[in-house]
């Protein structure tokens, strides 16, 4: 590269060419939101063509959130590209309206729009790379994002450099103070977004908040900590997926309806950590991809595979089921088209979850459970007060407060487990009690579990423990309310 003179361009040429991001010849469709990074994108991309040999194209996705600064957005960079003399494409979309229709967050939703809309351009008109303009801060962001969110190595791996060998990201060891100073040494127009100081979203709140704070009282070097942190994770990531790709060659086989398939003896001999990511990697392989899968899932999946006797199958998001029988796991889509087996289906996907309410101590307050709809409302009342504990719905239960403790585990029931309903001395399974009460499968899968101390306490609808039972000698009393979504 000949750009020495530039402190910017040769940092995102030295990066371009660590990744190995372009090929001479390569058709590249830029994502331009019109904001300085994707313009700094844009004009960094423009200088770099001639020795790299691009052909370059200008796309823009109009997400409809914000309708009359979006389309002065989408005004701006159809200007730029008409400037430019590159080709434009451009999409609306109602992200609101796709993000209610698919139950997604909106940054979800927006996501998967936008990307869609890129790869059918390229698809359509030829281009085999799309460039897009995320950068370091964005990276370290996203890390400590998913840190919060409890995520696994794959999610502190951060924003990948390269994905499907076409999404590349050439500003991605760049940060935002040195995008910043392109700018405005090239003094380049750009559009300001106002979403980015909104602080409903999480991302936001972490760059606007949590860093400046993390970085002024505890390490004025976290971003760079961070994006430390993805690189060594995402190497030792590929090493690992490496050998996980080969331990599942040798054991899984796939099946003629398309599943896959292993013997219980195999997985069960080896070590947890290899056990969930064989797990994972069958599931993103059926599945097609893991959204929606989450570690209670993957948790669920090994508890059936770890279980003894009486575990016969679990369903997961989307129509994905994994089924234990005669010694073999099985993990496959659920294909039946009979209505009520596509109604089964869909209610299945609900399954499985699991939340953790009052870490710091009992407020009373109501919470949701996004997989079901479902609400529970927490709250204490006296022993004193004028009702009947006994004669209540089975929507509401009452508990001796000094016998529950914090936190409170809700979850989807799991294979082999066990509680002593109200009335009873011994322990019984959750699954013959369920089949006692004749309690449909669908509706097993959507009962929320409360756990107390490794202790289930409440299924919650249908009985309470013995144990948490209010007494003569009870004081406050813990009500708790199921509210089914309608």
């Amino acid at each position: 590269m000949t750009f020495q003179h530039d402190y910017f361009l040769s940092k995102v040429s030295r990066t371009i060419a660590t990744y190995n991001m372009f090929a001479p010849g390569d058709s590249v469709l830029v994502g331009v939101s019109g904001g300085a990074d994707s313009t700094a994108l844009l004009y960094t991309l423009i200088d770099l063509s001639a020795e790299l040999s691009l052909t370059l194209a200008v796309a823009h996705f109009n997400h409809e959130i914000r309708k009359e600064e979006a389309d002065k957005e989408a005004a701006f960079v159809q200007f730029l590209a008409e400037k430019l003399a590159l080709p434009f494409y451009i999409k609306n979309e109602n992200v609101l309206s796709f993000r209610k229709q698919n139950r997604l967050s909106l940054e979800e939703a927006a996501r998967k729009l936008r990307y869609r809309f890129y790869f059918n351009v390229a698809e359509k008109k030829g281009f085999n790379k799309i460039a897009l303009g995320h950068h370091s801060d964005d990276n370290a962001e996203q890390v400590l994002m998913n840190l919060i969110r409890g995520s696994g190595l794959k999610g502190l791996s951060g924003i990948p450099a390269i994905r499907q060998n076409m999404i590349v990201r050439p500003l991605i060891h760049s940060s935002r103070k040195e995008i910043e100073k392109f700018i405005q040494k090239r003094d380049l127009r750009h559009v300001l977004d106002a979403s980015n100081q909104d602080s409903r979203y999480l991302r936001n709140r972490i760059r606007n908040s949590l860093l400046p704070i993390l970085e002024e009282s505890y390490n004025p070097g976290i971003k760079e900590n961070l994006n430390r942190l993805s690189n060594i994770i995402t190497d030792e990531e590929d090493w690992i997926s490496t050998f996980v790709e080969t331990e599942f060659k040798k054991n899984v086989v796939v099946a003629k309806d398309k599943s896959l398939l292993f013997a219980v003896s195999w997985i069960e001999g080896i070590h947890l950590a290899l056990k969930r990511r064989i797990l994972r990697h069958a599931i993103q392989i059926i599945k097609g991809d893991l959204r929606r899968i989450e570690f209670g899932h993957i948790d669920a999946a090994e508890e059936l595979v770890s279980c003894k006797s009486g575990c016969k199958s679990i369903d997961l998001p989307d129509g994905l089921r994994v089924e234990r029988s005669d010694g073999f796991v099985k993990i496959l889509k659920c294909y039946n088209k009979s209505r009520r087996g596509r109604a089964d289906c869909a209610k299945a996907e609900a399954a499985p979850f699991n939340y953790i309410f009052f870490k710091t101590g009992f407020k009373p307050g109501v919470f949701h459970i996004k997989e079901t709809g479902a609400k529970l409302s927490f709250s204490v009342v006296d022993s004193g007060s004028e009702f009947n504990v006994y004669s209540s719905n089975s929507g509401i239960a009452f508990m001796d407060m000094d016998r529950i403790d914090f936190p409170i585990i809700v979850r989807s029931i799991r294979p082999g487990d066990r509680f002593t309903p109200l009335g009873m001395t011994g322990s019984q399974k959750v699954k013959n009690f369920f089949i006692n009460n004749k309690v449909p499968r669908h509706r097993r899968l959507l009962c929320p579990v409360l756990v107390s101390r490794k202790r289930i306490i409440w299924l919650a609808g249908y009985r309470i423990t013995d144990s948490a039972k209010v007494t003569s000698e009870t004081v406050k009393i813990l009500k708790i309310e199921l509210l089914l979504a309608k």
